[in-house]
């Protein structure tokens, strides 16, 4: 195998409590007048009002947007960029969650090169840099403060949509566990299993050939060494601190752990990519109205499963770096226990084990596979090979909460290949 790594990643990357005071002065160096790009509920957090002092102080000017709302749909997107617009902004900075973080995005994108989101969608779409960005998260999941995607809800598309370019990765990310101190368990849980399930996708995902053109006609390039190195980091921490931050938010080491663990997670799939997992989430997602990170992790174990036989050395991989004792265990027995673990670990922080308990009903599951199956950037980089009929049975299998299903299908795939 050659040896081939990619990173794409922010100029600036800080992480550590306290950290969200260096804003200020990153701010300074990019701009005079900032949009902060945030949702209504931190809008009147202390430690909110703090920051946004210290960036004026800075001698940069602010209007706080607080507008965003969760799963991002357009008319939000566009009244931020009318509040960007009014107030000439030439400096986007974005503080809160996931949607918080890639509203800032579109808008420093809208800001830069005019026109609708829509534009956009899709890789490599983006036609230049955007509007300096500062990101800073308030949760320790979706990773969006270092990866080179937006996703965004359309009212004339069936499932989310997402606009994927290096050049949505921001200046500077900051984050800093003391703003997640108050995230409640069930934020905590959803987030935190949304940011293990990129580790996973992201350290399984499909292995390209190296050529010399694989970073500029993939957005996410695959499995590859520097990902990889994210990807097992990530692991470690999360599957360490997850539980123990859902149990005890004042758990202060667990939130710190989480914190670098989702940071670590971002990093890695976005330059690796995600999968199968996240394209049964759109859909159900979209049919369902669950958090996002509650679907990829309902999905997660049955994926890798659905996965096992092309990347067992991988899942085992996992296993040891959630610390599993699998002494004596061969590749297949260390892969099913892996993600008897993953599932374990869910379980025990409240993520339902199935998508009909997320609300699919039966009569749903040829639209989800067939929508899944829309999301080429996520099919393509699959471990296994995706079509419309194998789709079927992973969503199938996930409905009826059946990994072992997937695990004959598997079996009887390749006992009847010529």
């Amino acid at each position: 195998m050659t040896l081939f790594g990619a990173q794409r990643a922010p100029r600036n990357l800080i992480f550590g409590a306290g950290q969200r005071n260096t804003v200020p002065g990153y701010a300074d160096q990019l701009g005079r007048r900032a949009l902060i790009v945030t949702d209504a509920r931190l809008g009147d957090d202390a430690d909110f009002r703090k920051v946004v002092d210290g960036i004026n102080s800075a001698g940069v000017h602010t209007r706080v947007f607080d507008g965003t709302v969760a799963e991002l749909p357009l008319e939000c997107i566009a009244e931020g960029v009318d509040a960007g617009k009014a107030f000439g902004a030439d400096l986007v900075i974005g503080i809160g969650g996931g949607s918080c973080l890639d509203a800032a995005k579109v808008c420093a994108l809208l800001l830069a090169h005019d026109g609708r989101a829509s534009d956009y969608y899709g890789e490599f779409k983006v036609p230049g840099p955007v509007t300096p960005l500062i990101l800073m998260p308030t949760t320790s999941g979706t990773g969006s403060e270092v990866t080179p995607v937006a996703v965004i809800t359309d009212p004339d598309r069936a499932v989310k949509v997402g606009i994927a370019s290096p050049h949505l990765i921001c200046h500077t990310a900051v984050c800093d566990p003391e703003l997640t101190y108050s995230c409640p368990p069930g934020l905590t849980a959803v987030s935190g299993a949304d940011a293990l399930t990129h580790a996973i996708e992201a350290y399984t995902t499909m292995r390209r050939v190296p050529t010399t053109n694989i970073v500029h006609e993939h957005v996410f390039v695959g499995k590859n060494a520097m990902s990889d190195a994210y990807a097992i980091m990530a692991i470690s921490h999360i599957s360490s601190s997850l539980k123990r931050a859902y149990d005890n938010g004042n758990d202060l080491e667990a939130r710190e752990r989480l914190m670098l663990g989702a940071m670590a997670a971002g990093l890695a799939f976005g330059t690796a990519g995600t999968a199968a997992a996240h394209a049964v989430q759109y859909p159900v997602g979209a049919i369902t109205h669950t958090a996002h990170g509650a679907g990829v992790a309902v999905m997660m174990p049955y994926v890798m499963e659905f996965n096992r036989k092309y990347c067992e050395p991988e899942l085992a991989e996992i296993g040891l770096a959630m610390e599993l004792d699998l002494a004596g265990k061969s590749a297949a027995d260390a892969a099913i226990a892996t993600i008897d673990a993953v599932a374990s670990l869910f379980r025990s922080i409240g993520i339902p084990s199935t998508i009909a308990d997320l609300g699919v009903v039966k009569a749903q599951l040829p639209q989800i596979a067939e929508q899944a199956m829309g999301s080429a950037r996520l099919i393509k980089n699959n471990p296994r090979p995706l079509d419309l009929a194998s789709m079927g049975v992973l969503v199938d299998a996930a409905f009826a909460g059946d990994r072992g299903r997937l695990r004959s299908d598997e079996d009887a795939r390749k006992a009847n290949s010529p």
